[in-house]
């Protein structure tokens, strides 16, 4: 398992804030800013229904960080990297982990923060031959709080031998971090078996749909929500409101439904 500290732009600094226990994640797959089956191209669309939910912590996967076709093709195509564009003004701090490279450009995960990014890796969790993946490492500070927050960004690959192998890279970074902090690892887990769980139960990972409802969250397709596919688990955090945004206009702007929680320190 590769480290790879991922290219961005200069991180803005942090803005001043009262002291901050409780904070809201969403995760979602923004399926490279287009509708389900790639028919229309509506990021800012997204951007705005991101916005509504005042989310602290966003977990994106399938972001495009550059694509060199695309803005001859589309009039709304951002002059910025797709996660810059999402971050806007809301959340002022943002890393990007590269993960699929091609001759036209290039998409990965991202993390966007309201909170400083303290530091943050890319760790390559592709298999030879197969798909590129990867998982977003990020450490956060929040105001008035000493202690780190770890924030890991998920997108598994689509077979369940390969999940299984990443999934197991992915204990061997939590088992790297203090036993006692605070840890969100949410994303596009593609486990549509319901094996993840009890392979990551040993690490002491729990689900948060799963801790109040029993089960994972349904949430592809996101028009007719039927497969337990995105996940947000959490260590050493109080969990409130699990919710998936499965109505409009969230059904019409990827092909997976966001979820979103409120956490506690």
């Amino acid at each position: 398992m590769s480290r790879d500290e991922s290219p961005n732009s200069p991180m803005p600094p942090s803005i001043e804030l009262a002291t901050v226990d409780r904070f809201t994640v969403l995760t979602v797959n923004t399926h490279k800013g287009f509708t389900a089956l790639n028919r229309r191209f509506i990021l800012p669309e997204l951007r705005e229904a991101v916005r509504t939910v005042a989310a602290d912590v966003v977990f994106l996967q399938e972001v495009h960080g550059t694509h060199d076709q695309h803005p001859q093709r589309y009039n709304n195509w951002p002059s910025m990297p797709q996660y810059e564009f999402l971050a806007d003004t809301i959340w002022p701090q943002f890393a990007y982990g590269r993960n699929a490279v091609y001759p036209a450009g290039d998409h990965g995960n991202a993390l966007l923060s309201k909170f400083q990014i303290i530091r943050y890796d890319n760790l390559d969790v592709s298999l030879s031959g197969h798909e590129s993946r990867g998982l977003l490492h990020c450490v956060l500070r929040l105001p008035g709080n000493a202690q780190e927050v770890h924030a890991v960004c998920v997108h598994l690959g689509l077979l369940q031998s390969h999940r299984q192998q990443q999934l197991e890279l992915l204990l061997q970074l939590v088992a790297e971090l203090p036993a006692d902090a605070p840890l969100i690892v949410a994303g596009d887990f593609n486990d549509w078996r319901l094996r993840a769980d009890a392979q990551l139960a040993p690490s002491g990972l729990q689900e948060v749909f799963v801790s109040l409802h029993g089960k994972p969250a349904r949430s592809f397709p996101a028009r007719l929500p039927l497969l337990r596919l995105d996940r947000i688990y959490v260590r050493n955090l109080k969990i409130h409101r699990p919710q998936v945004l499965a109505s409009h206009p969230w059904s019409h702007l990827s092909d997976h439904a966001p979820l979103s929680v409120e956490v506690e320190l």
